[in-house]
């Protein structure tokens, strides 16, 4: 029975990976919520990173197709692996129609990006040593992106709604959240994976300000500097631990 449930996991990860990865094919591109999506438009937010940032996309889904195809056929009836399968499987099936749901609903598209994140970050906490590079990685690198974006779609909504301050102040939450998650999970999980690609949103925010924006992009880079200290910190080198 045990082995069979395994099976069922890692053909679910395989599944929901696919509808995840072709979603985009399906619906219209999303580049930001529209002006018509909030009460205050927000075109091109201060918290948003430059467009080539989101680039880090094709490496997710990529990787995470490999992961789980390789997850089926060579590690169908490990269940350690399946720790990290079944809230993989609830991240993936919640994300497999975010942007259609972000076409139509930006409040909808933060609730249901929180979900996504929330559940990927646990997947990557239970992930196991054993066949680093085929599941941990891959999986804090989903993590890792969705924690970023997770704060940008907070903070451009919460701006977008006029909830407390402005484009500005929400920008500095938006940072300051991301840190106050990505710090201790990437002390717990000890990938340094999760922690570059969080970085590699910072940077992308500090490219997307530049100077015009200064303090933002300052704010972002002492987010990079506390994640490289925090990563050092970790002593973790993404390396499988010798057995």
């Amino acid at each position: 029975m045990l082995t069979t449930m395994t099976k069922l996991y890692a053909l679910l990860t395989l599944l929901f990976t696919a509808t995840f990865v072709v979603s985009p094919a399906l619906t219209r591109p999303f580049s930001g919520f529209r002006a018509d999506q909030l009460p205050n438009p927000q075109i091109d937010p201060p918290v948003q990173p430059e467009g080539y940032a989101f680039a880090i996309w094709g490496l997710i889904y990529g990787w995470l197709i490999v992961s789980a195809v390789f997850g089926l056929i060579k590690r169908g009836d490990d269940p350690a692996w399946d720790r990290t399968r079944l809230p993989l499987i609830l991240s993936l099936a919640a994300g497999t129609p975010w942007l259609a749901v972000a076409n139509t609903s930006a409040v909808w598209a933060t609730v249901l990006i929180f979900v996504m994140a929330a559940t990927a970050i646990f997947a990557l906490l239970r992930a196991p040593l054993k066949d680093f590079w085929w599941l941990k990685v891959p999986v804090g690198i989903y993590a890792g992106w969705l924690t970023a974006a997770s704060f940008v779609s907070l903070a451009s909504t919460s701006a977008g709604y006029g909830l407390l301050t402005g484009a500005m102040g929400w920008a500095y939450i938006g940072i300051i959240g991301a840190l106050i998650l990505a710090a201790p999970v990437l002390l717990r999980s000890r990938s340094v994976a999760y922690g570059l690609t969080v970085i590699w949103a910072l940077v992308g925010i500090i490219v997307a300000n530049g100077t015009a924006t200064l303090s933002v992009s300052i704010l972002a880079g002492v987010g990079v500097l506390i994640l490289l200290g925090v990563i050092a910190k970790s002593r973790t080198t993404d390396r499988p631990v010798p057995s």
